[in-house]
């Protein structure tokens, strides 16, 4: 028989079940000092954030936009990775896999971070520029700015897009609720004091009846389908919100699935990040199997692959299109003003991963994905640097078109506190959730051992999976 946690002809098999309940258990009670470093580093990048945030409205308010730009990086770059993380768990759970069941629990726990990133949302609307020109209409500006509606419905566009992010982050919450009850029940048992009651509060009436069961499963399947939709179209609203309708000119169908691929990519990537750090310094190596990292790393060489041909189409569509206004926003965004950073942005989002993952004896390894990984994390935040920082810095948004090429803007030491404190923020909340609710989806992986066993066939040994249904 397989000795537990350890690997045969390249396959991983999972301890024994009795065995994965006292130690999920102890993993999330410790504190380990590399796990309190972390907390230690968020907490202090989230401070400097807030330093941040409070001296940027001191000295400019919030009556002008422009000066929010890389706030509004901030918040999109954590939006963009962590609203898409959750969609892992839901996806690869609809397809049955086995590989997946490590990263579960890894990716839906960032549902916890939709909170935060509906609180940072809020100074966002704050200082977006109304759709009415305030100003009386000129020969070259319009009465209404370009943006998603046609006209100006009730509450446009602040209470549609506050809704938009408000839900997506319910809906999360409700998966990740939903799926770790069964572990939340457990931990009632296993723990005492003021812990058991908030486990005791948070599992509700789980008792792990077949109805229960069939209900719950039922309920994945339909939030699952639900978020996938929403978060399509939250995507949608925000990016075109506070992207193309600050760029007077900019008219673009390709801009919005670019911004939805590059966050499956990124959102991707952090869960490998995440899985490579756990198993390499928290003790998980017994649970992550390379199987893991190996058939992640398919999908993120295809969102890598898909990213190349949607930047392609967005440039080529408007290179072709030769109007003054398109060529001035391949300068600004592209070419001239951000051309650095793009080149940056096509480095670390396509060359980088595509590289990595090109060859399979790196693709079945640990760190190969996870390079990869923070290559698509890095190349993200440069994506929405170039993207919202050139947004808001635009120039006339009541104007026709972009009738000349703005320069550059660069950071100063308060923009550069908003950017790190928006990876602390959302740091400073996954860390904590995850004392919480077991970083292991503890009845998934306790599952995934019912349906495996080790076998001889001729004179090797495999692993033999069954599928549930």
């Amino acid at each position: 028989m397989a000795e537990n946690g350890h690997n045969h002809a390249g396959m991983w098999v999972f301890p024994k079940a009795e065995e994965i309940t006292g130690d999920m258990a102890a993993k999330t009670t410790a504190m380990p000092r590399p796990f309190v470093l972390a907390m230690s580093a968020a907490g202090v990048l989230f401070v400097l954030g807030v330093i941040g945030f409070i001296a940027r409205a001191g000295i400019d308010g919030f009556n002008d936009y422009t000066a929010w730009g890389y706030y509004a990086t901030s918040f999109f770059f954590v939006f963009m990775v962590t609203s898409a993380a959750p969609l892992a768990a839901v996806a690869f759970r609809f397809t049955k896999s086995h590989w997946r069941r490590p990263l579960t629990r890894v990716s839906e726990l960032f549902a916890v971070v939709g909170i935060l990133n509906a609180i940072l949302f809020i100074p966002l609307l704050m200082v977006m520029p109304a759709i009415n020109n305030p100003d009386q209409v000129g020969e070259h500006t319009l009465e209404l700015r370009r943006t998603i509606w046609f006209e100006v419905p009730i509450g446009a566009p602040y209470w549609w897009d506050m809704l938009g992010v408000a839900f997506l982050g319910v809906t999360s919450l409700a998966i990740l609720w939903l799926t770790s009850m069964p572990d939340l029940a457990e931990c009632r048992y296993t723990s005492t004091g003021l812990r058991r009651k908030l486990y005791g509060f948070l599992a509700g009436h789980w008792y792990g009846a077949k109805r229960q069961w069939e209900i719950q499963k039922a309920g994945i399947a339909i939030l699952g389908a639900f978020y996938f939709m929403f978060l399509i179209y939250v995507h949608f609203i925000i990016s075109t919100e506070f992207a193309q309708s600050l760029v007077p000119g900019w008219k673009d169908s390709i801009f919005p699935p670019l911004f939805s691929l590059t966050s499956f990519q990124s959102g991707l990537g952090l869960i490998l990040v995440v899985l490579y750090v756990m198993r390499r310094w928290y003790g998980y190596e017994e649970y992550i199997g390379i199987s893991t990292f190996w058939s992640a790393s398919k999908l993120m060489l295809a969102f890598t692959l898909l990213w190349a041909y949607h930047t392609f189409a967005f440039f080529i569509t408007f290179w072709f299109g030769r109007l003054e206004v398109e060529q001035n926003i391949i300068k600004y965004l592209i070419v001239q003003s951000y051309g650095a950073v793009f080149v940056a942005n096509l480095f670390f989002t396509f060359a980088a991963p595509f590289l990595i993952l090109l060859w399979n004896p790196v693709r079945k390894t640990a760190w190969g994905p996870a390079l990869a990984g923070v290559s698509a994390l890095i190349g993200a935040f440069l994506f929405n640097l170039r993207i919202f920082v050139g947004s808001f810095n635009a120039g006339n948004i009541y104007g026709i078109g972009l009738d000349n090429v703005p320069r550059p803007v660069y950071p100063d030491v308060f923009d550069v506190f908003l950017l790190l404190g928006g990876v602390g923020a959302a740091a400073l909340f996954y860390l904590a959730a995850t004392k919480i609710v077991p970083l292991m989806s503890v009845w998934e992986v306790k599952e995934g051992t019912k349906y495996q066993s080790m076998g001889t066939f001729v004179r090797g040994e495999y692993l033999i999976l069954a599928k549930p249904e």
